[in-house]
């Protein structure tokens, strides 16, 4: 695993603006003058720890709702028979994201599974993709993101809802991106694509189903809005009794809650793509990652070392409790440190990308960086 200086294409943004990719200079968000280099072992491994790290969280599940582990993950008691219909009865789900610390040296160890509304797909799966045939043609690049992505909508259990509604909150581009590839890949899959705001959903008690501004029935909604925070609102209620199917599914919430981490370790004890993780951190001798159960883009994050507060980022979170990881040092490129999102789509490792920080935390401010490998 190498960072590899790379020269800059010209014309790139209009390249990435013609790919739908608006936001690529917020903040140098896409840096395209280094790249991280690889080799085939490497990317073997990634794809094998990324399917092996999907099938103990499923199983983490399973665990958790078999023992109605709900309170750990501060889960309403009103959702928790939803939540296990759904995963025995509504369980379809389309992606996911691992965040990985990964040296191509050390094995994989897992940070973290986005599992429920992981964004930066379009660049991930298409503008990486591109630069690479422009820049690196001779090269590969682990990325099979977009047609898998266009076989899994094919796959899903709901071909009789001929339309399916995407939904994703106002004045947000980074989501409105996402959900606009997403609905691209769904129609090329053959479906009919509608969008709506979250804030402009209703409900309609006659057919209890959501409904869009035109009073449409939404069969089957894919929506970029965590169910954690669904769940706390008044329409939140009705998800758990409606005739709408969700994508991501419900038992999702189990996922996307950090507490699913100690549980990991607590089923998979020694595991070399985990980490120690627990509700406490007393068994981590004063090195650790303390994690709000709920957090997005490294907020309210604190790494710890010899029990000192060592770097911490702000945020909104917190109020549910945390969860203590071990700590582990990220690969530093002269003051750079990258994580690995590993996508899994469906039920398979599909491709990586990279967001790299000058923080030890990966923030809302870290940047994506392409790939490829020999």
């Amino acid at each position: 695993m190498e960072r590899i200086v790379q020269i800059e294409r010209d014309g790139r943004a209009q390249k990435l603006e013609a790919q739908g990719l608006s936001y690529h200079s917020w903040d140098d968000y896409w840096n395209e003058g280094v790249a991280y280099k690889f080799t085939a072992n490497q990317v073997d491994e990634l794809e094998a720890a990324t399917n092996e790290l999907h099938d103990m969280c499923k199983q983490a599940v399973r665990h958790v709702v078999a023992n109605r582990r709900y309170e750990e993950f501060g889960i309403d008691r009103r959702y928790q028979l939803a939540i296990e219909r759904s995963l025995e009865h509504q369980g379809w789900s389309l992606y996911g994201r691992f965040d990985l610390a990964y040296d191509g040296v050390n094995p994989p160890k897992m940070l973290e599974y986005n599992a429920d509304t992981p964004t930066s797909i379009l660049e991930s799966a298409v503008c990486q993709w591109y630069w690479l045939e422009d820049v690196h043609p001779q090269a590969d690049q682990f990325n099979s993101i977009h047609e898998r992505l266009v076989s899994r909508w094919k796959q899903n259990p709901y071909l009789s809802a001929k339309t399916i509604h995407f939904a994703s909150i106002k004045d947000n581009e980074e989501d409105w991106v996402c959900v606009h590839y997403l609905m691209d890949t769904a129609a090329q899959a053959g479906f009919n694509v509608k969008h709506v705001y979250v804030q402009d959903l209703g409900y309609n008690s006659e057919t209890q189903c959501f409904v869009d501004l035109e009073n449409q029935d939404i069969n089957l909604l894919f929506k970029l809005y965590p169910w954690e925070w669904m769940l706390r609102e008044e329409f939140g209620e009705f998800a758990a009794t409606c005739h709408t199917r969700f994508i991501e599914p419900m038992w999702k919430s189990i996922l996307s809650c950090k507490a699913i981490l100690p549980v990991l370790w607590e089923l998979y004890p020694g595991h070399p793509n985990l980490l120690p993780a627990y509700f406490s951190p007393d068994k981590l001798n004063g090195n650790y990652a303390k994690k709000p159960l709920f957090s997005r883009e490294g907020a309210n994050i604190e790494l710890y070392r010899n029990n000192v507060l060592e770097v911490s980022d702000t945020g909104p979170y917190g109020a549910e409790g945390y969860v203590y990881q071990q700590l582990v040092d990220l690969p530093n490129f002269n003051g750079n440190y990258p994580i690995i999102g590993s996508w899994v789509i469906g039920e398979e490792s599909a491709g990586i990308c990279i967001r790299e920080d000058s923080l030890k935390i990966t923030t809302n401010m870290s940047h994506f960086i392409p790939h490829y490998f020999d």
